[in-house]
């Protein structure tokens, strides 16, 4: 039996829904189909999908299996890249989830001058604001904002993110500006529905502070905040990678200088350092060298 074929074939069904499709787009007869995905159940020794004329669905051995399949066929291409390009030229495709806000804050571009460097790779950026599973969804490399990583994930910290507290001037005309972290909490604050929802940490003067805020307005990602926040709808607290632009034109103002929002590390996620191909190590070194430890977009502001 062709095995790596076998995977390939029980990949394609899986990905797009039945045997007819995969059929279709492997240019295969069904019975083809059919014959790859016995052979590799026979192999595995369990059976893989339970199969009717309107449903397929994995077993739990199929879920066991998926990911591990597609593992060995992303190895088997990046080793016919290695061998195809002696020079060792980043070349293939990268599956990179990030969030909304940084991702079109500030990885859109770096991506943009990345593939201007090495035409041979093609990038897919998942915009997504929540965790995902980097087997199960086949992303190379995840970028994310934490201090509390999963333990079983490889992570190489990029730069720093910092947090402002940052009003428009219109905001601020009509209620007045908080001279102590306190007042926050009669002001009407602009919350992210997954961090810092209820409570905004604070270092000020050596001192951790937890201050309770609310608001009428809460969102999943930071960029939707920021354009509440311009409108006037409140204050509120942002990442300076996206504020940066904002701030220095006065469009947004700087609130309690004396207090330092919690920082958090960015962070380029992947899997496993074994069998590290060419492309996801040339990308992780070149974030590493765009963003450093002193992000530029701090700068003047």
């Amino acid at each position: 039996m062709d095995r790596l074929n076998a995977m390939r074939v029980f990949v394609t069904v899986v990905d797009l829904g039945s045997q007819s499709a995969a059929a279709d787009h492997l240019q295969m007869s069904r019975p083809v189909v059919s014959r790859y995905l016995a052979e590799l159940e026979d192999w595995v020794g369990a059976r893989l999908m339970q199969r009717t004329t309107r449903k397929l669905s994995l077993t739990a051995a199929g879920q066991e299996t998926l990911p591990r399949c597609r593992q060995m066929l992303e190895l088997a291409g990046d080793l016919q890249s290695a061998v195809r390009q002696p020079d060792d030229a980043p070349r293939g495709e990268l599956r990179i989830s990030v969030s909304t806000s940084f991702g079109q804050a500030q990885l859109v571009d770096a991506v943009a001058e990345y593939v201007g460097l090495f035409p041979g790779v093609k990038v897919e950026l998942q915009m997504l604001d929540r965790t995902v599973n980097l087997v199960d969804e086949r992303i190379d490399l995840a970028i994310r904002t934490s201090n509390d990583l999963d333990p079983n994930l490889i992570a190489r910290r990029l730069t720093v993110c910092r947090s402002v507290v940052c009003a428009a001037p219109a905001y601020l005309q009509t209620h007045g500006v908080p001279q102590q972290v306190e007042e926050l909490s009669q002001h009407n604050c602009l919350t992210h529905a997954y961090f810092g929802h209820s409570l905004w940490h604070f270092e000020v003067d050596g001192r951790q502070l937890a201050v309770p805020v609310q608001g009428n307005i809460s969102a999943n990602e930071a960029m939707t905040l920021q354009k509440a926040a311009l409108a006037g709808a409140g204050i509120a607290m942002l990442p300076t990678y996206q504020t940066a632009c904002a701030l220095k034109k006065g469009e947004l103002l700087r609130l309690l200088p004396q207090a330092k929002p919690r920082e958090l590390n960015l962070n380029a996620v992947y899997t496993s350092r074994k069998h590290m191909p060419a492309t996801l190590r040339s990308m992780l070194d070149f974030l590493a060298q765009r963003f450093k430890d002193e992000p530029q977009w701090d700068s003047g502001i």
